[in-house]
């Protein structure tokens, strides 16, 4: 990330023809460009300390750099050696996330040039936004032991655990549970980089709400996950409300994205150890994956509460065959027009075949439930009277569900 970083400093400072130096919001040195001809001890400072002095902060802020939008020109101040800049604020979104500064002591930086660098901050906000995220929350090397803490070598999860607790990254181990948010891209788009920035603000955003010592984060290609401690949450941050939280922050930090369509955050079971918490973290993604394929089960979707789906999700495509489980099923899904016969079957086989219970969910006449579910043992040759076959019914159903054979809610 850092040498993105460098890259582009030094193509915009090449552009322009003059040095470059970029901050962070706080301004801390990030980066800066080969540095030849006339320099202050302020920028001499900043490279050399790679920050600048309170005082020079806070001069820069009285003239308004903090909530500028455009290109800002400041003075020069003896008082302080500070020659006069222009300074170019580089947001994502709503988040101010840095500066470039360019020392321009004749006034010569023209509009042409100050284009120039304001093309150029699409690319750097990325970048920066990056690199601001793994500075405040995720040093390289946790996120390594967050990696090793879903492998399956369980002596080197032990050990990244250890690791963890010597670095004071997790504030004890204990009782662990993992969430998965997965971001489900829009029809006919692919997840891009800012759909992925928006998936980690999200993650780091929920850490920040329960402690960032209480729990590890980590961005995969369409997911991220969050392994919470949870044995050390205290009060109203339980994994379900934690879960609720992320569910929120990925709602707003997703809103208005093209690629994004909705999300959906997977909780596992806990598990007694840390170093357990990828067997919990199986189960978050197979939660998510779950929720992904049906909608009408929530943003949040537990593996406590998957019921039946707890084992569809973890049979591999060569057993998700429906004619296999019920072949009359099948042939029954084959015909748009069977739709209102197969939710009625369905509810009737969820309420374990109660015909009262049924005609009451479904505001039918008794007489019209009847004589739909007459029409299914015709139509898919069956006999609702045999366990067996209802059985293999509500399996067929539910697999039909998750495949996306049977969609009733759409």
């Amino acid at each position: 990330m850092h040498a993105e970083l460098q890259r582009i400093v030094d193509t915009v400072a090449a552009r322009v023809g003059r040095p470059a130096l970029i901050e962070d919001r706080r301004q801390r040195v990030v980066v800066y460009s080969e540095h030849t001809g006339l320099m202050d001890d302020v920028r001499r400072t900043s490279i050399l300390r790679r920050q600048t002095t309170p005082e020079v902060i806070a001069w820069f802020r009285s003239v308004g750099i903090m909530k500028a939008r455009e290109p800002v020109r400041t003075q020069a101040c003896p008082e302080l050696d500070l020659l006069p800049r222009v300074c170019v604020p580089v947001w994502h979104q709503d988040l101010l996330l840095g500066f470039v500064w360019f020392i321009d002591a004749d006034g010569a930086m023209t509009d042409a040039d100050l284009a120039t660098v304001t093309e150029a901050t699409a690319d750097l906000s990325l970048a920066l936004y990056r690199e601001n995220l793994l500075g405040e929350l995720a040093s390289q090397r946790e996120a390594e032991a967050a990696r090793t803490l879903l492998a399956e070598n369980a002596e080197a999860r032990d050990q990244a655990v250890r690791s963890l607790l010597a670095d004071g990254a997790v504030a004890a181990d204990g009782p662990s549970t993992a969430l998965v948010a997965q971001l489900v891209p829009a029809r006919g788009q692919v997840l891009d980089e800012v759909a992925r920035i928006a998936l980690e603000h999200s993650l780091v955003a929920t850490r920040r709400w329960i402690g960032a010592r209480e729990a590890l984060h980590l961005v995969r290609h369409d997911h991220g996950v969050l392994l919470l401690r949870s044995g050390g949450l205290a009060g109203r941050a339980t994994p379900d409300a934690v879960a609720g939280r992320l569910s929120q922050a990925l709602q707003d930090a997703t809103r208005g994205l093209a690629t994004v369509l909705r999300t959906v955050v997977g909780v596992g079971a806990a598990r007694p150890r840390l170093a357990d918490a990828v067997h919990s973290c199986e189960e978050a993604v197979r939660s998510a994956r779950v929720g992904v394929q049906l909608p009408a089960l929530g943003r949040v979707i537990s593996w406590a509460n998957l019921g039946i789906y707890r084992v569809l999700s973890s049979m591999d495509g060569r057993h998700l065959d429906l004619a296999g489980v019920h072949p009359g099923l099948e042939r029954l899904l084959r015909d748009d027009t069977n739709q209102v016969l197969l939710e009625t079957l369905e509810a009737y086989l969820d309420l374990a075949g109660n015909a009262h219970a049924t005609a009451e969910q479904l505001r039918l006449h008794r007489t019209t439930l009847y004589y739909r579910l007459q029409r299914v043992e015709q139509l898919a040759d069956t006999d609702l009277k045999d366990g067996n076959e209802r059985l293999c019914l509500h399996l067929a159903l539910k697999l039909a569900r998750l495949t996306g054979h049977y969609r009733p809610d759409s």
